[in-house]
């Protein structure tokens, strides 16, 4: 984007962590872009979000129907409600000609992704899903190599998504995406980044898919004797012995100083008090053994790729989080990458090649996505500022062809068969 486009305006639908995510690159980059609105139905996160950004009042809505039926005074719009809700504040902004960035998942179905597809389709947006794996220091280093020719032809990839034991416990536990009718299977909310990425580190469609998984550990029966359904109130003896305990994780933060994700979920200013308030009253002080989850906390998927490239996946909440970790094996050449280091093992020269892909961006945060965050922003922003949709790496057709390989992967996890996408 050169400083002579006026900067892209933006109007936020959600204000929960991912909406204020993306609409700080905003705040950082004026220059680029600037939020103009926000409709968030929780008064607390509606007013801070409007304190933060400065909007007036008449820019500040409680829900996307105002929002999107008021004069319009945005270029774009950044969608990031709760996943069942995606479909209509889609299409609405489809047809008031908004450009449109939506986080993912798309939808929770097929039937409501291709609704979606059509519908920006027919009114000729600007449509990006917010993929942020595509868009890192990481994978633009790893395609660069590929490309080269650094292993060869791609055979197979082994790829692990390492979710973390406190982040299962916080989002897929415990928060938001614990159960599938609140929001979709824990394939498409965590790992359709994943399968996505794959596909476009592949270069190549999907044809077959299978998958196992299951929810094996936070289940009542596995709860310790004497542990009480809240951390607040379980025996000292029994919650310091407990590496999922709410109160170590939280109030450990905010002792550390912390007051961004996961913390901020719990509560908009955290604050000892505030934070001890809310595993008193809310849904992130239960005992992980007694919530109402039903999503898998681990789950296997292997794929075929046209050309007979496979790939197997694991995604599983039992382990040290970090980034996650690849081995690309190839007809020359041997890679594996932690997501941000890339080591290169050459069959002809039998040397290894280590590359620091965070050395682009100087640092490498987890939080961000390993950068990948902000650069979904700054590619959506520059391709409504020069009205080119090519910037966008994963558009409306890219994200529908990795989405039905996760459904396709969830519908033989349940029937125990392999799945065609052919």
């Amino acid at each position: 984007m050169t400083r002579s486009q006026p900067p892209v305006t933006v109007l936020v639908i959600g204000a929960g962590s991912r909406g204020r995510t993306y609409a700080d690159y905003l705040r950082r980059h004026p220059q680029e872009g600037r939020v103009v609105g926000i409709a968030e139905p929780e008064a607390a996160r509606r007013a801070h979000f409007a304190q933060l950004h400065g909007l007036s009042p008449e820019a500040v809505h409680a829900s996307w129907h105002d929002a999107l039926n008021a004069p319009r005074r945005a270029d774009a719009v950044f969608i990031t409600t709760p996943d069942h809700l995606h479909v209509a504040p889609a299409q609405r902004a489809a047809e008031r000609g908004y450009h449109i960035l939506l986080e993912k998942p798309m939808a929770p179905t097929e039937a409501e992704c291709r609704a979606i597809v059509e519908a920006v389709t027919r009114a000729g947006v600007i449509f990006g899903v917010c993929h942020v794996l595509r868009y890192t220091p990481h994978t633009r280093a790893l395609k660069r190599l590929l490309a080269s020719g650094a292993v060869g032809e791609i055979v197979s990839l082994q790829h692990l998504e390492p979710v973390g034991f406190w982040h299962q416990a916080h989002s897929y536990v415990r928060g938001h995406w614990r159960k599938e009718a609140q929001s979709s299977p824990m394939l498409l909310a965590k790992s359709c980044h994943d399968l996505d990425w794959l596909r476009y580190v592949v270069g190549q469609p999907c044809e077959r898919v299978s998958s196992f998984g299951s929810l094996k550990h936070f289940r009542r029966e596995n709860q310790p004797p004497g542990a009480a359904d809240r951390c607040v109130t379980c025996p000292p003896e029994v919650e310091q012995a407990c590496p999922y305990s709410a109160t170590r994780l939280y109030l450990g933060q905010v002792a550390a100083g912390g007051t961004g994700w996961p913390v901020n979920v719990l509560t908009e200013r955290p604050t000892v008090e505030t934070v001890t308030a809310a595993l008193r009253n809310g849904p992130y002080g239960r005992c992980v053994y007694a919530c109402d989850n039903d999503v898998v906390d681990h789950q296997v998927v292997n794929l075929e790729f046209a050309g007979g490239i496979t790939a197997s996946f694991t995604m599983t909440g039992f382990n040290r989080m970090r980034g996650r970790e690849t081995h690309i094996f190839g007809t020359r050449g041997e890679l594996v990458t932690d997501s941000r280091t890339i080591q290169i093992y050459d069959f002809l020269t039998e040397r290894t090649q280590t590359i620091d892909t965070a050395a682009e961006e100087g640092t490498y945060d987890l939080s961000t996505h390993g950068g990948g965050d902000d650069g979904l922003v700054r590619a959506f922003l520059a391709a409504v500022a020069a009205g080119d949709p090519s910037l966008i790496l994963s558009g409306p057709l890219e994200t529908l062809e990795s989405h039905t390989m996760v459904f396709a992967a969830e519908r033989s996890r349940r029937e125990g068969q392999v799945a065609s996408l052919l």
